[in-house]
């Protein structure tokens, strides 16, 4: 290969990864996944709104992107109020433009006071299962309906949800938590066929332990570590930045042909064909 060849090379690479004139909605974007989805987009070019239902946190983060040169709005909202999210999205684009790219990130594990009783499923009740189904679920529901007449007006729009391999491959003990997730892929697939001839895409990323503020009972317990670890092929805890880069290729031009598709982001937890 030329130098020439190669320089072109490059050059079609960095088209293929440019988002700007997008711009994208991280729901959840306060910390750990979410924050370095946010500043990923950024850094190709996206104007990111960043969402989390605590307003401090939202702030925190639009403010580190734009110290980056980036630009970043706070849009606090918990994303299962319709209302507050159809209002968010309103906000973003009055303030940034249409929302192009979607990243359904908030969620909850069972370690967050949001979140619901884990235990045995014979020995739970539906007040435990709603608020696992109302951030996993009904959230992507919420924030999808609120942003796909835009989308599907201008023609052109990308959504990616954050799942968990608990959605793919089940959990003992997070069965409402995995439902929800798997609804979510579900209703990925479902809205991939339905928005194709508008030239929108929709897809999920599907994360395995990953090293988040939510889950540093387990990654800042080593013992523990070596014992979920024991699970996977690569035995490392996931960064955030593995999810990231994943949720960026999907979200720009080099995911165009790239619809209704799951993709495990998981150190080998789970190997699919």
């Amino acid at each position: 290969m030329t130098a020439v060849s190669e320089a072109s090379t490059e050059a079609s690479l960095a088209q293929l990864l440019d988002l700007s004139g997008q711009v994208a909605l991280v729901t959840g974007a306060g910390q750990g996944v979410g924050a370095t989805i946010a500043r990923y987009l950024a850094a190709q070019g996206a104007a990111v709104a960043v969402n989390d239902y605590r307003a401090e946190r939202a702030e925190s983060v639009a403010g580190q992107i734009r110290e980056d040169g980036g630009t970043a709005i706070a849009v606090p909202a918990d994303v299962t109020d319709y209302p507050a999210v159809r209002s968010a999205v309103e906000r973003v684009s009055g303030e940034l433009g249409p929302v192009s790219i979607l990243v359904n990130n908030a969620g909850n594990a069972g370690a967050e006071p949001r979140a619901g009783r884990r235990g045995p499923f014979w020995e739970s009740e539906p007040a435990d299962w709603e608020p696992f189904l109302a951030v996993n679920l009904h959230g992507v529901l919420a924030c999808c309906r609120a942003v796909l007449p835009g989308m599907v007006h201008s023609g052109h729009g990308r959504l990616v949800t954050v799942i968990s391999d608990a959605g793919r491959v089940g959990e003992a003990g997070m069965e409402a938590y995995s439902a929800a997730k798997a609804g979510a892929a579900g209703l990925m697939r479902a809205l991939a066929r339905s928005l194709g001839r508008h030239q929108v895409t929709a897809n999920c990323v599907a994360i395995g332990l990953t090293d988040t503020p939510t889950l540093a009972a387990v990654t800042g317990n080593p013992e523990l570590t070596r014992k979920v670890l024991s699970n996977y092929l690569i035995r490392r805890v996931g960064r955030p930045s593995d999810a990231a880069a994943v949720v960026t290729l999907l979200a720009s031009p080099a995911g165009s042909w790239i619809t209704g598709q799951t993709y495990p982001v998981n150190g080998g937890f789970s190997v699919s064909q």
